[in-house]
């Protein structure tokens, strides 16, 4: 009894405290590995650990992976006091212990629960325990919680978010908080001051039309991600066996594009060669990683083929060839045109600042008059100089000033012209860094 209204007294305190997101969180798109997309409800505390040893083993926490998240079916029942109990037979020493094993290697972890009364396989969620169940995963010392949306019923989804969201934050512990419901409302639109991330869209599958399709709902949600709030489309397929190499090649470019969280999802402790050069790209990882934030925007789509364009530091560009279709294309690449597409959040390469139009004479606007005739800016305000479109020494990339790299072959192209042809084998990327000399 004693325990159940000190248990009633914290909630309450906890309550009318003021809350919010932990704010420095989740400042790039956080890296891991979580259990179910392989095992499932197929998880245990031998597993658990021998995934943290593969981590670092493999290379992975080298490469920037960090979390080692369980999903469902960790917990089994709440006992009379409503406190989660996780399954004794799965994980006989509990969860403290296990977060300790893997923060003693470097590594943090992570835990799933639901906004519902129940989680997806049907085991205790949080709906009605969020301050009790954020004080234990605070206690166990948690570092990310998944939070799905199954068992939910009438209830409304940004308030059950947020009440979840007010709970991890009183109880005192940073938790990276992933909001998983499916981008049944829309959360990139109230998200943000809620979550560190969100599902954009129902769970993905260990195949090409899935994971293509999911990659297309992306399209226009590039302005609600940034440094601390990110689109989520699922975590990765790549090596479990149902896509292709090159298939995985290009779902992880595109994720890398799109500043996803790249939570991996496969047995790291037997990765093929081919599998581990994929999830340890360090160049395509630095995309993915890059300080900006900036989500990826389609430029070109003629159905079958694509080229997204993602902003990134230093005013640089990554440029992504995709080829959707099941037959090889031959494209013509013209480089130095890339370059000079403004992307979101930057400038036209110097022209201005974020959000600022391209002056005239850039790629689909009208061309500067000549000085001294009408409608003519004045000699200073031309691009280049002072008092002109932007700084005076961040000219406009151009092929004369940029090295074009190959993030996948790990060279720079050799270009004699602007323009070049680029063969793309069925449902493949080319993916290329701009970078200034």
């Amino acid at each position: 009894m004693k325990r159940v209204l000190f248990l009633i007294i914290t909630v309450f305190i906890f309550s009318i405290l003021p809350a919010q997101k932990f704010e420095k969180l989740a400042k790039t798109p956080p890296m891991g590995w979580n259990s179910w997309n392989k095992y499932q409800c197929n998880v245990s505390e031998s597993l658990i650990m021998s995934m943290a040893d593969a981590m670092i083993s493999s290379g992975m926490k080298d490469a920037g992976y960090q979390y080692i998240v369980i999903d469902d079916c960790w917990q089994i029942s709440r006992d009379d006091s409503g406190n989660i109990v996780p399954d004794k037979d799965r994980f006989p020493h509990g969860m403290k212990y296990l977060a300790d094993y893997i923060h003693s290697k470097g590594l943090k972890f992570g835990i799933y629960s639901s906004a519902g009364t129940v989680t997806c396989q049907r085991r205790p969620g949080g709906f009605g325990h969020e301050y009790q169940d954020a004080l234990y995963y605070a206690s166990c010392g948690v570092d990310y919680l998944k939070y799905d949306w199954c068992g939910s019923t009438s209830q409304d989804a940004k308030s059950s978010y947020t009440c979840m969201r007010d709970a991890l934050f009183t109880a005192g512990r940073p938790i990276v908080f992933s909001i998983c419901e499916w981008g049944s409302n829309k959360p990139w639109e109230w998200a943000g001051s809620v979550g560190h991330l969100w599902r954009t869209t129902g769970d993905i599958s260990d195949s090409w039309n899935s994971m293509i399709e999911i990659f297309e709902k992306q399209k226009d949600l590039a302005r609600y991600a940034g440094p601390g709030k990110w689109n989520d489309p699922d975590m990765l397929e790549v090596g479990n066996g149902g896509m292709t190499a090159e298939e995985y090649k290009t779902h992880f470019s595109l994720w890398c594009m799109l500043s996803a969280p790249l939570i991996a999802g496969n047995d790291i402790q037997n990765m093929t060669p081919e599998i581990k050069s994929i999830l340890m790209n360090k160049e395509i990882i630095a995309l993915d990683q890059d300080s900006l934030g900036h989500q990826a925007t389609c430029y070109r789509d003629n159905n079958d083929y694509q080229i997204w364009i993602k902003g990134v530091s230093n005013n640089e560009k990554a440029i992504c060839l995709l080829n959707r279709s099941d037959e090889k294309k031959s494209v013509l690449v013209d480089f130095s045109l890339l370059a000079q597409v403004r992307t979101p959040g930057q400038g036209f390469e110097g022209f201005g600042g974020p959000g600022a139009p391209p002056p005239p004479g850039a790629p689909g606007m009208p061309p500067m008059p000549p000085p001294g005739t009408p409608g003519a800016a004045p000699a200073q305000s031309r691009p280049g100089t002072a008092g002109g479109f932007g700084p005076r020494n961040r000219a406009p990339l151009t092929i004369n000033n940029l090295i074009v790299r190959d993030l996948w072959d790990h060279k720079d192209l050799e270009l004699k012209e602007t323009a070049a042809y680029v063969d793309l084998p069925p449902h493949s990327v080319k993916v290329y860094k701009l970078i200034r000399k």
